[in-house]
């Protein structure tokens, strides 16, 4: 380890509401089943405002960022799995117990003391991280890490959660709600599983590019109401709500057929209204879903990988990781800080 530096650049929150802070870390050794990674790229996602809102109580100075792709440089003298030069992701998901009632079930990702990247512990916005040697993947070198990083949060959000929805078969209708960080892959990983994607976005500017990615049908939910458009296209069997709009996932789950599904998972502080009548008369269940566990991280690794599903990104330097931060809440896409 003596060839690793004695301190380290990072960006972190100093105070609540604050602006990003460049820190100097100093260098830590990992402890028993850590591992310390040199980052090549950790995406910026619009749930690194819980730090800066301290609306999920961190505690400061804390550095962000759970999308985090990197290179093994240090591991414990103990450590039987990963080695050096090792290329490695993390996500959401930062290590769990291994003893609640969850984690005994193997429902890692809902471990009951489970910590998170960026969140609990520090993260990627910085040269290198201390990360929990269980919450690690491989990740295939032949990957650009900018551009899959933010598979390790947006992408296995979408693939994840549409892939364990039940009740939906290929060719049926799933609707995406929000072309950004996290709709513009749904679209993809809905078209990839067989599925009938249609984009569904406030505006007329993104349909070229839902139609590129794959939507056979667009609705701009400006000019149209999406309820009514769905049913004209005979109902859709699951609505992926990826954007945080109360109303229009409000709205949307009058255009599901019977026995579908609307799934949530734009993460958000606002509450929604749900309509009862249709819930009841036409057995819609609602669901909401956030990440997966390390296996899931991987077969959405490898899914994305074997039909050339693509994440869209803007690359930033360390140094404008402010800037960064910013352009990730008026983004198209996802921002990715590339150290």
């Amino acid at each position: 380890m003596s060839n690793n530096p004695d301190s380290y650049a990072a960006y972190a929150f100093t105070e609540k509401n604050g602006k990003l802070q460049k820190i100097t870390v100093p260098w830590k050794d990992p402890e028993q089943r850590e591992i310390v990674v040199k980052v090549l790229a950790c995406g910026v996602c619009g749930s690194d405002h819980f730090v800066q809102e301290q609306a999920i109580p961190t505690g400061l100075p804390r550095v962000p960022g759970h999308e985090i792709i990197g290179t093994v440089v240090a591991i414990h003298p103990t450590e039987t799995v990963y080695k050096l030069g090792d290329r490695v992701g993390s996500g959401w998901h930062g290590g769990h117990c291994f003893e609640c009632g969850m984690c005994l079930e193997g429902n890692f990702s809902q471990c009951e003391k489970q910590t998170v990247n960026g969140i609990f512990r520090d993260g990627g916005y910085a040269e290198y991280v201390n990360l929990r040697r269980e919450s690690l993947c491989y990740v295939p070198e032949d990957l650009d890490p900018a551009e899959a990083a933010p598979l390790l949060c947006a992408g296995i959000t979408a693939f994840n959660s549409i892939r364990n929805m039940d009740g939906i078969s290929p060719g049926d209708l799933v609707a995406v709600q929000g072309v950004g960080g996290i709709g513009h892959l749904a679209i993809q990983y809905a078209k990839a599983m067989g599925y009938k994607a249609v984009a569904i976005s406030s505006s007329d500017s993104k349909r070229d590019l839902a139609g590129r990615l794959g939507a056979s049908h667009y609705i701009d939910s400006s000019k149209e109401t999406p309820a009514q458009a769905l049913q004209a296209l005979g109902g859709a069997k699951l609505v992926v709500c990826a954007a945080p709009n109360e109303k229009v996932i409000s709205e949307v789950l009058m255009g599901l057929s019977p026995n579908a599904t609307l799934l949530i998972v734009a993460l958000q502080a606002a509450s929604i209204s749900i309509p009862i009548f249709p819930l009841v008369k036409n057995r819609i269940s609602v669901r909401g879903w956030a990440v997966g566990n390390v296996k899931d991280t991987q077969d959405c690794i490898a899914f994305s990988k074997q039909t050339g599903i693509k994440c869209l990104v803007e690359r930033f330097p360390l140094e404008k990781a402010q800037e960064a931060y910013e352009h990730c809440h008026s983004a198209k896409f996802r921002a990715v800080i590339v150290p």
